[in-house]
């Protein structure tokens, strides 16, 4: 099929309007994943349930998210790029008011869910919508941008959102982003209409629709309620397990054989497509691993409170917030397997600082490696988004751009299970190993009188011992935890040296 030409790229103060409509959406967006998690407690609280059922307030978003991003190309490609963004955003902005009008878990749980549903295209498409509005090579700086968005808001979303249940009332948490959505969609709709893209009507592959929904749901559900029902030990669990095998199987084999996938799985053909996003998947997994167990380990372990946590592990997006688009405006200067394997080993050395830490240091020295880490996140992310995207044409950037956003966040979740289950294993582990230490003898003579001097005796002695037990165990299985993610961001340098150069700008791959 011939593809019509693009309409030239944006200038001026056009260009700036858009690049601020779409990083707003998108920051929205991407924040509405981490924003609700420190408030669950409150929430939960004012709606009389118990705080598990509170969580399902983030998974049902993530959830319904997971299942709609990869469907990203298709809706793109059938209703028009920036009628499906605009359209995207407005329904975030409706279900964003209901979820703040919700008067019980199960009407918070259903908008929750729908709010989720209408952002999974957000994301993906204003990465597409961004790199069409660039010219070629001012599209590496693009990226940075939206690099700096989708890599920050996680982070400020549990700070944004624990002043504001402690300040306003949790509804606000919702409020917020319909001034927000209702300028972005109006500035986007406002200049890009006459940009659509052309609509191509294409049946409905109510098949993989189903697939997709049935065992990317299956999976999400695994992932987030495994730690807590003590994964195959659960007949629930196995139960989710099977489907998501059984139905993401059947997907695969259907999608490649259909011929109007809804998911363009043929992308894949692409060397570097499929070269970055491995080591793209492999990279967010331990940065997002590290980002979920940190702020726990220092409010569990280290005896901070929320707010101090959220602080502690903020200063990563500090040096990203700056140097994301200068490395993205300087992409074509550089060599992008070099920049990357630099990023790598700014991440490794990072991962193994945070490995020799323990729960006594100061907020200063929990900060400073997160601090470094943003340095690497530059190097690592944008040059990787330049050439996992260098062999895909511009009118498959949308596909592209909701698969690899797809893939990312799953994972991000499966990261997350792994890595609390991983700290929680080797936490027990080394709390057997420490407890065989403590018995009758000159070392335990000694911690005792030591504890008498400050009235601890008898069972409140052994109540002390162990919680300083449980400390050093806790400490020393996330010394663990990060040592892996240290040898796992090594491994992937050896992967990114697969990648064929010469990496041609985003959106000017050959495509098939």
């Amino acid at each position: 099929m011939t593809e019509h030409a693009p309409p030239a790229p944006l200038r001026g103060a056009e260009l700036l309007l858009v690049t601020v409509a779409i990083s707003l959406a998108t920051f929205m967006e991407v924040l509405d994943m981490t924003i609700v998690n420190v408030s669950v407690p409150s929430i939960a609280g004012t709606l009389g349930v118990s705080p598990n059922e509170g969580t399902w307030t983030i998974t049902s978003y993530s959830l319904a998210a997971a299942c709609m991003q990869p469907l990203t190309g298709w809706l793109g490609r059938r209703f028009g790029e920036v009628r499906t963004f605009v359209t995207s955003t407005l329904l975030f902005v409706a279900f964003s008011m209901l979820c703040g009008f919700a008067t019980t878990m199960p009407m918070l749980v259903a908008f929750r869910l729908m709010q989720g549903a209408v952002s999974g295209p957000m994301a993906p498409m204003a990465q597409a919508l961004l790199m069409r509005s660039y010219r070629p090579e001012r599209r590496g700086m693009a990226m940075g941008i939206w690099g700096v968005v989708v890599f920050v808001a996680p982070i400020f979303g549990p700070i944004l959102g624990g002043w504001i249940t402690d300040n306003l009332s949790w509804p606000w948490l919702f409020y917020i982003n319909v001034p927000v959505g209702l300028l972005a969609a109006t500035t986007a709709w406002a200049i890009l209409r006459r940009r659509e893209t052309v609509r191509t009507k294409v049946p409905v592959d109510f098949v993989g629709m189903l697939l997709l929904f049935a065992g990317v749901g299956a999976l999400q559900f695994m992932l987030d309620n495994g730690n807590e029902k003590d994964w195959f030990g659960s007949g629930l669990i196995v139960t989710a397990a099977v489907i998501a095998v059984v139905c993401i199987t059947l997907l695969i084999a259907w999608e490649l054989t259909d011929r109007h996938p809804i998911i363009d799985l043929h992308l894949f053909q692409f060397h570097n497509f499929s070269v970055g996003l491995v080591v793209m998947c492999l990279g967010f997994a331990c940065f997002f691993g590290a980002t979920v167990v940190f702020p726990l380990f220092l409010q569990t372990t280290a005896g901070y409170t929320a707010t101090w946590a959220g602080l502690a592990t903020a200063p990563v997006g500090i040096i990203g917030l700056f140097l994301m688009p200068v490395v993205g405006a300087t992409l074509h200067k550089m060599n992008l397997r070099v920049a990357i394997t630099f990023g790598f080993l700014v991440l490794a050395v990072c991962m193994y600082w945070f490995s020799e830490l323990n729960a006594t240091a100061s907020f200063y020295q929990m900060a400073q490696p997160r601090l470094v880490q943003g340095v690497g996140l530059a190097f690592f992310f944008m040059p990787l988004q330049q050439i996992m995207l260098s062999d895909v044409s511009a009118a498959q950037l949308a596909s592209a751009s909701g698969l690899s956003n797809f893939m990312r966040n799953i994972a991000g979740s499966m990261s997350t299970a792994g890595s609390i289950w991983l700290w929680s294993s080797r936490s027990d582990f080394h709390h057997v190993l420490l407890t065989q230490h403590v018995v009758a003898g000159s070392n335990w003579d000694n911690w005792s009188n030591q504890l008498s001097t400050v009235g601890a005796s008898g069972s409140a002695a052994l109540a002390q011992t162990e919680n300083v037990v449980m400390q050093q165990a806790q400490t020393m299985g996330a010394n663990d935890l990060f040592l892996v993610f240290t040898l796992l961001l090594v491994a992937c340098i050896p992967v990114v040296w697969l990648a064929r150069a010469p990496f041609r700008p985003i959106g000017s791959g050959g495509g098939h």
